[in-house]
C-alpha cells in the first residue's frame, strides 16, 4: 500500500474527502518524522513505537574492490511494533 492508497482508505473510513485525508495523513507523517528527528519517541498504543536509533561508526568493505572502508556513525529511524500488531500480523 502506498500513501495514496492509505489516504483513500482513511477517507473512506473517516467519511472525509480524499484531499482532506491526504492532508491528514501527510500531517501525521510529518509530525512523526519531526518528533523522531528531535530524538523523541512516538508511541501509538496498539500499533508501535517510532524511535531514533544511533548506529556507531564501524568498518565495512567495498563489495567491488574488497577494500576496507570506514562507515561513519549515523542516526536512523526505527520502529518497534506493539504486541497487538504482532498478534494481528501472526493471525
Amino acid at each position: 500500500m502506498n500513501k495514496a492508497e492509505l489516504s483513500k482508505k482513511v477517507a473512506d473510513a473517516a467519511d472525509l474527502g480524499v484531499g482532506q485525508a491526504e492532508k491528514a495523513v501527510q500531517a501525521a507523517l510529518d509530525s512523526i518524522a519531526e518528533a523522531v528527528a528531535k530524538g523523541d519517541n512516538v508511541t501509538l498504543a496498539g500499533f508501535g513505537t517510532f524511535e531514533r536509533r544511533e548506529r556507531s561508526a564501524r568498518e565495512g568493505r567495498n563489495p567491488q574492490t574488497g577494500e576496507s572502508i570506514k562507515i561513519a556513525a549515523t542516526k536512523v529511524a526505527g520502529f518497534k511494533p506493539a504486541a497487538a500488531l504482532k498478534k494481528q500480523i501472526a493471525g
